[in-house]
């Protein structure tokens, strides 16, 4: 008879405690550059450094063996029998968006920790290491590029990208790290052997409404969706907005809107699930009686279909060139990023469906329509993600909320999940 046979009995989350995964997120959340009006805590800033000490803390009292990477990323290690066998890994980010909530990534970061009590209170002693991880930099809104931290582990070349991505106040990832008194020569040393990890878990809110609309409580995620991102700044020439006609001016706004219209409507033609959004905006002047010189603007495509994200690309293009024609301006445009959508593992989702099962978890396999660390992860190893309720569906901004016994039910999936392995 296993483990998880004898231990249980009805208590659906057992041996996840919830109150100790509440008591973590409500620490997590004081690192914060704005407080009163949701959580903002970005990469390489004074609130991220306050966190990452906090983990290191909560990490070495859980009794794991603990260490920050070159890249910023906090990885505890709880060691095994047997430490030749390939290890599991679990976790999620520890920084936010501005003025979001303490639940996005925070929520695994703090669920792998919890589920190390457990293992440890249980008297438990896994076969093969667990390595538990809160990673740097997943949302890339500090510098407009994501996935630093994840990128670090899996050893891709970022040493170009730190030089060339930079903040609103023109600091790049390189002169940010060296503020945190980092050798950004070398972050290679962050990359970990992949040949000894045997799979990845990450818990995360599931920033949608489906789980909450159904009244579910486990997500097994399936797949993710592949997302490219671009920065769009469409060059004009400052006018008088009374004395100027319109066939003489050259207005960057006005070809800026007929290309996000457009992104609009070609989201909406697909039928599939895709998404477009022109999150970042920026005007100069920006005043009421000028003609716009210059507008900078985002535009971002979400799809499980890479034939949808192909269309995008040329379609953006077209629409550029033509409003910049129509308009009599001239653009640059930069890709930002170019992520693939992944597949998750069907052993990994079968094994989360049985632990719902057997402690009778309403749940149901579905799809991230959001970008997560597991989707990069993906490519080197075996992955799953494990989703629970986001209250109306809501994140990414301050009225994020996900009850705590929600994080525990889910959390204890993935408990079963490790034991398993």
């Amino acid at each position: 008879m296993s483990v998880m046979d004898t231990m249980y009995g009805k208590d659906i989350y057992a041996p996840i405690s919830a109150e100790r995964i509440r008591a973590d997120l409500e620490a997590l959340a004081k690192f914060n550059s704005t407080p009163g009006e949701g959580v903002t805590r970005l990469p390489f800033t004074k609130e991220a450094r306050e966190a990452c000490e906090f983990l290191k803390e909560r990490f070495k009292a859980a009794g794991l063996e603990t260490y920050e990477d070159a890249i910023g990323n906090i990885i505890g290690i709880l060691p095994g029998r047997d430490r030749n066998l390939p290890a599991i890994a679990m976790g999620s980010h520890y920084d936010t968006v501005y003025n979001g909530g303490m639940f996005d990534g925070q929520a695994g970061v703090v669920s792998a920790l919890e589920i190390v009590r457990c293992l440890r209170e249980q008297g438990i002693e896994l076969e093969r290491d667990l390595r538990i991880i809160a990673f740097n930099d997943e949302e890339g809104v500090r510098f407009h590029r994501s996935y630093l931290g994840s990128y670090g582990i899996l050893g891709r070349d970022q040493q170009k990208d730190i030089d060339t991505y930079r903040d609103r106040d023109g600091i790049s990832i390189r002169e940010a790290m060296e503020s945190w008194g980092m050798d950004a020569d070398r972050i290679g040393e962050a990359a970990w052997d992949w040949d000894r990890i045997c799979a990845f878990i990450e818990l995360h809110i599931e920033q949608g409404p489906v789980l909450c609309s159904e009244g579910l409580k486990v997500g097994i995620v399936q797949s993710v969706v592949g997302f490219r991102r671009y920065m769009i700044t469409v060059h004009g020439r400052e006018d008088h907005s009374g004395t100027t006609p319109m066939e003489l001016r050259k207005d960057a706004v006005d070809t800026a809107a007929r290309v996000i219209a457009w992104m609009g409507d070609f989201a909406r033609s697909r039928s599939d699930g895709t998404v477009a959004t022109a999150g970042y905006l920026k005007v100069s002047p920006s005043v009421e009686n000028i003609v716009p010189g210059s507008c900078e603007f985002s535009a971002e495509v979400r799809s499980e279909n890479t034939e949808s994200l192909e269309l995008f690309t040329k379609g953006l293009k077209e629409a550029i060139n033509a409003a910049a024609e129509l308009c009599g301006t001239s653009f640059d445009m930069v890709e930002k990023m170019d992520i693939s959508p992944v597949k998750l593992s069907p052993r990994l989702c079968d094994m989360l469906e049985e632990s719902c099962l057997k402690r009778g978890l309403s749940h149901k396999r579905m799809h991230s329509g959001a970008g997560h660390d597991a989707q990069e992860i993906a490519v080197a190893c075996e992955t799953v993600m494990v989703f629970c309720p986001s209250r109306d569906g809501r994140s990414h901004c301050r009225e994020e909320w996900t009850d705590f016994e929600d994080i525990a039910c889910a959390a204890s999936a993935a408990y079963d999940v490790i034991l398993k392995l």
